[in-house]
Formats: C-alpha cells, sequence, structure tokens
C-alpha cells in the first residue's frame, strides 16, 4: 500500500525509529499520534517486518473502534476479548466471546500472520499453554480410524455438547455413522459419515437444509473451551480443590465464622457434582491454577522475536490495569472473608509489573498524544527513541461539501497530496466525479500502490473513522465520515413483553380477571387465612359466576395467571361445579390440532416442491446495501442473512420477520427485493393501508434510485388510469416492484 507508506519514509526519524524498533527488546515512545493516525502510523512500523501486530488498548469500546481502523490495512484483523477475571460470569451472548478468543488462538496455532487487538486485562489473565492447545486438536482425513464412543468422549473434553442434531457451534452429534461437528469456529458444520470405523466422505453442510457445502479431505477440529481438561487432571484437580477447601473450612470455624464455613463446604460440594458427576468444566475458570502446575500469558503465545506490541494511550492503560488490579484484590479478600472463594483463587491474576516484565521481552511502541515522563509504564519499558509527530485531525464538514471543496482547493495550492476514503466503489467513484464538476482534478484509483504526486487528490475504497493530516508531509487523509458526518448510530434494542406466569402476589390487585388452570375465569379477591385440621395456612380466594368462591394454597401461585386488570372490559366468567372449563379447553385443543394437521399438510407439500434458488450476492448488491445510512442492528443483520439464505436455497421460502416499529424490518424486505430484481423476477409488496403504501413506496424509491429498478404503487392515490397503466406494464414484465394495499 505505497500510496499510504511512502509518505511516512519522507519523516526525518521514520528510518530510525525503525531500526529501533527492529532490535532485540526494542522500545520506542511516539507522541502526538491521535485517533486513526496511529494505526496508519503503526502499520507503516510493522508492515513487512513483524509477522504479528498486537495493539493493546484499556477499554472494550477503544477495542471497537480501533478493529474498524485496522480492518482498512488488514481485513483479517481479529480481536481478543477479555473474560471477566473476578466472577467468570457465563457469556450473555452464549458462547460468543469464547468463539472469540479461539478463533484467535486458532489463529496463532496455524502459524499465520496475526494483527490482534485486545485490552492489558487479558494479558494479566492467565492462559494454557499452546503445547496444551496443540494437544487437543482433532485432526481428520480419508486415512482416520473412527470409533463413534472414542470420538463423542474426546468431543465432550473438548468442551463440545452432545445433541441429537447440531444446529450452533460448540454442538455435535452421533448416529447412525454419522457424525456431525460444529466446529466453534466456523460458520457451517462438517458430516462425517463412516463405513464401519472408516471415513467414507467429509463434508462442510448447510445447519438448515442439511445440503451440503463442500467436500473436504482433512478437518481440524478446534475445542469450544478454553478449559481442556482429561478425567485424570479433573480428579486431580478438584482433589486440590477439596483438600484446601477442608483446611479453610476449619480455620474458619475456629474463627467462629460457622456460616462462612458452611458456604464454603457446600460450594464445593456442588463444584465436585457439577464436573465429576455431570461433567461440566465450564465453571471452572476461577480454578484454573488448582488444574495446571503452570500457566502463560497471552503474550507468551507469540513469538517475541516476530511480533511487535503497540500500545495505545499508555498512561491509559496504566491506569486501566491498576483498577482492574485493585477491584480484583478487593473483590477476593471480601468473597474469601465470606467463604464464597478459596485463598488458592486470589492469586489467579498477573500483576502490573509482572505482565509489564513480559512486554518488555518483545518489541512495542508507545502511541500516545502527550508524553508520559511520570508513567509507571513507561519507567518499566524504556523507550530507547522517543520522537514527536506533527498530526492534525480533520475537521468536521457537517454535509457541507461546499467547505469541503474550499478546503481542497487550499490543499492543491498547497501541493497536497490528498486521500479521500469511501466505504463503498460506487461511492468513491461518485465522489471523484463531484469534484471534478467543481473544477477540482480528482480521481479513482483502486491501486494501492499508486504513490501520490504534490496536488493530487485521489478517493478510494476505505474507511476510517477519523481522517489525519501531516502538515509537514503535505499529506492528508480524509474519510466519509468528516465529510458526511455520518457517524452510524444503533438503535437500541427495546425489551418486549413475552408474556409469564404470576410470580409475585404484588403483580395482582383485588378485582383483577385471573385464569386457573383446571377451574378457568375468576376474579381475585385476595388472601385469607383459613384454619384446617387445626392449621392456619394462606389461601388465595378467587370468586366465579353465581357466587361460586375457590380457595386455593397461596403456594399455588403458578397455577394461577393474570387475564386482565379490573378496570378492563368485563369477560364472561366461568361456572364451578360445570364441564363448562372442561369443554372450553377441549374445543381449543381440537382447533388447534386442525391448524396443526393443516400446517403438517402444507409443510410437507411444501417439502414435495423445489423453490428458486437465487444466487449468491453480486457486486450490485453490496453496493446497494454499503448505501444503506445506518447502522444494521445484530438482530437485522441476522434477519437478513437468513431472509437471503432461504432466497438461495431450494426450500420453498416461509419466513416470518417480527421487530418493533422502527427496527428496519423494511430494510430487510428492500434488499430481499433487489436481490429477486436482479434475477429478473418481480415483487409484490403488500402493505395494510394506503397511507402506509405511499411511506413504503417512498423509501423503496429513495433507497433504489441509483439503480435501474421501475417501482410502481396500486392505491386509492393512484387515478384508474394510473393502476390500469401499472397493471399493464406489471404483465408485460416492465415494473419491477409493487407495492398496494
Amino acid at each position: 500500500m505505497n500510496t499510504l507508506l511512502a509518505p511516512l519514509w519522507e519523516i526525518s526519524e521514520f528510518e530510525e525509529i525503525q531500526k529501533q524498533l527492529d532490535k532485540e527488546n526494542g522500545c520506542v515512545a511516539l507522541t502526538g499520534c491521535i485517533e486513526s493516525q496511529k494505526l496508519h502510523m503503526a502499520y507503516g512500523l510493522s508492515e513487512g517486518r513483524f509477522q504479528n501486530r498486537i495493539f493493546v488498548t484499556y477499554s472494550d469500546q477503544r477495542i471497537k473502534e480501533l478493529l474498524e481502523d485496522e480492518r482498512f490495512y488488514d481485513r483479517e484483523a481479529v480481536v481478543y476479548p477479555s473474560r471477566d477475571l473476578i466472577f467468570y460470569q457465563a457469556d450473555i451472548h452464549g458462547n460468543q466471546l469464547t468463539k472469540e478468543r479461539i478463533k484467535t488462538l486458532r489463529r496463532i496455532l496455524e502459524g499465520k500472520p496475526a494483527t490482534v487487538i485486545t485490552t492489558f486485562s487479558s494479558l494479566m489473565a492467565p492462559q494454557l499453554s499452546l503445547d496444551i492447545w496443540k494437544q487437543y486438536l482433532l485432526h481428520m482425513d480419508g486415512k482416520s480410524i473412527i470409533d463413534e464412543k472414542a470420538i463423542a468422549l474426546r468431543l465432550v473434553e473438548m468442551g463440545y455438547e452432545k445433541t441429537y442434531q447440531v444446529e450452533t457451534p460448540g454442538q455435535f452429534s452421533v448416529r447412525g455413522g454419522i457424525v456431525d461437528i460444529f466446529d466453534l469456529t466456523e460458520e457451517n458444520p462438517y458430516r462425517i459419515e463412516l463405513w464401519g470405523d472408516e471415513i467414507e466422505s467429509i463434508r462442510s453442510f448447510d445447519v438448515m437444509s442439511q445440503r451440503s457445502i463442500e467436500k473436504l479431505s482433512e478437518i481440524t477440529v478446534y475445542p469450544a473451551t478454553e478449559m481442556l481438561l482429561s478425567k485424570n487432571q479433573l480428579k486431580t484437580g478438584m482433589e486440590k480443590i477439596k483438600k484446601e477447601a477442608a483446611a479453610f473450612e476449619q480455620k474458619l470455624r475456629d474463627e467462629f465464622h460457622t456460616e462462612e464455613a458452611h458456604r464454603v463446604a457446600t460450594h464445593v460440594k456442588e463444584l465436585e457434582e457439577q464436573v465429576m458427576e455431570f461433567g461440566n468444566a465450564a465453571s471452572l475458570d476461577g480454578y484454573m491454577n488448582y488444574f495446571y502446575e503452570e500457566t502463560v500469558s497471552f503474550l507468551e503465545l507469540f513469538d517475541m522475536k516476530d511480533t511487535v506490541f503497540f500500545l495505545d494511550e499508555p498512561a491509559h492503560i496504566e491506569e486501566h490495569a491498576k483498577a482492574v488490579e485493585t477491584e480484583f484484590r478487593e473483590s477476593m479478600v471480601h468473597r474469601a472473608e465470606k467463604g464464597y472463594i478459596l485463598p488458592g483463587q486470589m492469586n489467579l491474576l498477573f500483576s502490573l509489573e509482572e505482565t509489564a516484565a513480559r512486554l518488555s521481552r518483545g518489541h512495542a511502541a508507545y502511541l500516545s498524544a502527550l508524553d508520559m515522563k511520570n508513567s509507571f509504564t513507561g519507567k518499566l519499558l524504556k523507550p530507547s527513541l522517543k520522537s514527536d509527530m506533527t498530526v492534525k485531525s480533520i475537521s468536521s464538514y457537517n454535509n457541507s461539501f461546499e467547505s469541503l471543496v474550499q478546503d481542497l482547493k487550499r490543499y492543491k495550492k498547497n501541493k497536497y497530496r490528498i486521500l479521500l476514503l469511501s466505504g463503498s466503489r460506487t461511492r468513491a467513484e461518485r465522489l471523484a466525479r463531484d469534484l471534478q464538476d467543481a473544477e477540482l482534478t480528482a480521481f479513482y484509483s483502486g491501486d494501492p500502490e499508486r504513490e501520490l504526486q504534490p496536488g493530487e487528490i485521489m478517493t478510494c475504497y476505505g474507511r476510517v473513522l477519523r481522517g489525519f493530516e501531516y502538515p509537514l508531509l503535505k499529506f492528508a487523509v480524509i474519510s466519509e465520515s468528516d465529510i458526511f458526518g455520518s457517524e452510524k448510530k444503533k438503535r437500541k434494542k427495546k425489551k418486549t413483553y413475552e408474556g409469564r406466569k404470576i410470580n409475585d402476589f404484588n403483580e395482582l390487585s383485588i378485582g383483577d380477571y385471573v385464569v386457573h388452570e383446571n377451574h378457568g375465569l375468576g376474579i381475585y379477591k385476595g388472601i385469607e387465612k383459613v384454619e384446617v385440621d387445626k392449621v392456619t395456612k394462606d389461601y388465595i380466594k378467587i370468586e366465579y359466576r353465581d357466587g361460586g368462591t375457590l380457595y386455593v394454597l397461596a403456594t399455588g401461585l403458578d397455577a394461577i395467571q393474570k387475564y386482565a386488570s379490573a378496570d378492563a372490559k368485563k369477560p364472561k366468567l366461568n361456572k364451578l361445579g360445570t364441564q363448562e372449563w372442561s369443554r372450553t379447553k377441549s374445543k381449543v385443543r381440537e382447533a388447534t390440532g386442525e391448524v396443526a394437521k393443516d400446517l403438517v399438510e402444507l409443510y410437507a407439500a411444501r417439502q414435495q416442491k423445489n423453490g428458486y434458488p437465487y444466487g449468491k450476492d453480486t457486486v450490485w448488491q453490496r453496493e446497494f446495501e454499503e448505501m444503506f445510512p445506518f447502522e444494521e442492528t445484530e438482530d437485522q443483520l441476522l434477519a437478513i442473512d437468513a431472509t437471503k439464505k432461504d432466497m438461495e436455497s431450494t426450500k420453498i421460502m416461509d419466513r416470518l420477520i417480527c421487530g418493533d416499529v422502527g427496527y428496519g424490518k423494511t430494510e430487510i424486505a428492500i434488499r430481499a427485493a433487489f436481490k429477486a430484481v436482479q434475477e429478473g423476477k418481480q415483487v409484490v409488496y403488500l402493505v395494510p393501508t394506503t397511507i402506509l403504501a405511499q411511506q413504503h413506496y417512498n423509501t423503496f424509491v429513495q433507497r433504489m434510485k441509483d439503480f435501474p429498478v421501475r417501482i410502481d404503487m396500486l392505491s386509492r392515490f393512484r387515478t384508474a388510469a394510473e393502476q390500469r397503466k401499472t397493471i399493464t406494464d406489471l404483465k408485460k414484465g416492465m415494473v419491477d416492484i409493487v407495492i398496494g394495499t
């Protein structure tokens, strides 16, 4: 990428900085660095010189920003997220965090060049060595001999969950000479077909359709957990835990802390049950040092001679590391006093000093805006060279194209080399044409090796969060977000009510309508104390039609559901002692059975037929999607991906997209419609009201205005003549998309 690298060679100290960084334990400090420019400088210093580039920062939010910028230089850059060092809580996104971490470890194990972005706290957490990871890789090819029981036990040791049919990463199934494995680091699962104990075929397949994707000659399955333990290791580790727990329990009892002592004993007993009886090692991360004699830092997984570490704002990193260390120490001391953890768990974390000392054995570069004279990290990692960069950030143009043109004319007059980045090749080409119309000699280029000449303005494909300028080099990079201020904002997710049983008496008010699962609809009349066989207990009182009253033990709350509030329209109440409620339930059951039968017949008929399989996304499709002016939500991206997979499969499509108002359902439909139109198909978009038809028509027209797609509308807003013309053109195939009620 000479377009970006060539200007850096004009920095007077640049060659000397590289030489110092190349030395054994070489460390340099660069100040004056800002935002996206840090990644540009890091790329210039490391490209072609080090196999691995590790960015160390101070927060998860900063990781996201660095990743977005780094993807411009290395599309295969990965994130190594930190775990919760205190509680080792379950990943709220399923196994997503573990998946990202193991994907990074896979890249290291395969010996591929790696660009990794992580936080300092990840370096402070203990890891398993690469030697242990290599022992738990499962390699199979056409010559492998497979025993179904042995491979099932092996996969369980590797952290995989056995299921009847694999659906998500981290699962496997064994049935009738077929072994399915959904590798945690892969997009699609593997299917291994056996002939006896010999492998007949290996292929990847689609989870939804179960159809083969690609035939494979060999595969390597990577673990689905970071706690890799054999049965012997589990047994030995649990013995150590029990021994220390017994001693700690006795110590607490001697100090008359009986509650805490009981807590220790109970917790260890539950842990042993989980691990030894159910084989669940997921909760053992906090006990790592009981199962492994030695652990390593993430830093030690790399060849230090061929790896360079870039520290993003060392002062912030130090502050972050000290906060993690303090929080960990204080929390562990408090929890040990209360009997929630064992004393040995308090030594799990590598200290700031230990981690910085490990960093000092490799090549490191500080990238900061200001000098860090009093930084502890700076004292421990003593830079052999300090250099101050002269860099300026690009001011936002706030969608003012005129202001951009004025600045570019000034830059051009001063012989600046200007690189304008756009997130779409189409937009980059259009931007170049717009600048030419404004009497600027701008051009689009897809050649990253082309060196810019003084006074040249080049647009190209790429994206960084913020632009930057080197005034002394007369070189500036301007991003699309600088020009249009299109800082994409994610829509906040709203929680929706999913319906549930009554969990607390506070959820009920006297007069509310409730349904008892055996007696039907009645009115809640409160809680009354009733004496039965000289024992007084709390009962829920429910009043039914014709004065009937039902008393339900307060402990039977789970049999009752709230129907409506007291101020709702009065429903018909059931009568106690009749078959009325039973008949109602029977009718519903029969109706449900009829619906189920119809659905089964419908889906059976659909299974017998094939739908039209659309092709993979075209360049036009990608360009069209890049022009979406908002940031897609995670759920929206999943829905779009699922819809496209439906369209590309031979299955007849039948998908329901649910979401609140403003959650982007229309955009999913627009992309699907655009995909259909590209293959010569016509699309009908139905809406419930005339107003909605007009609104959706406007949205479709606006989104597709730059593409040769004809969109028409059928509603009472159109005259009879316009409607007849639309229908005629629709029959002739001249209308691509029609929107109507």
